[in-house]
């Protein structure tokens, strides 16, 4: 069996889940991605993930979101 490449550590950046050997939060991908940055600029900016590590932080959130628990989003107003 592999390692996982998502951990999450209480010591680590509070427990957010990273990727594994860095502090590089699932959290901080999909807010790059978000703001239209591509799978390469991440890459570039941290030379110390790998593609298959932001696929692992994608696949991540998506099954954190699938789970049953739902996590109401407040309504925005203009």
């Amino acid at each position: 069996m592999s390692d996982p490449l998502i951990v999450s550590d209480p010591a680590v950046m509070m427990g957010k889940p990273v990727v594994a050997g860095t502090r590089i939060t699932v959290e901080l991908i999909l807010e790059k991605m978000a703001s239209g940055e591509t799978v390469e600029q991440i890459l570039e900016a941290h030379p110390r993930l790998s593609r298959q590590s932001v696929l692992a932080a994608l696949d991540f959130a998506n099954r954190v979101l699938r789970s049953e628990i739902v996590y109401p989003v407040p309504r925005q107003t203009a």
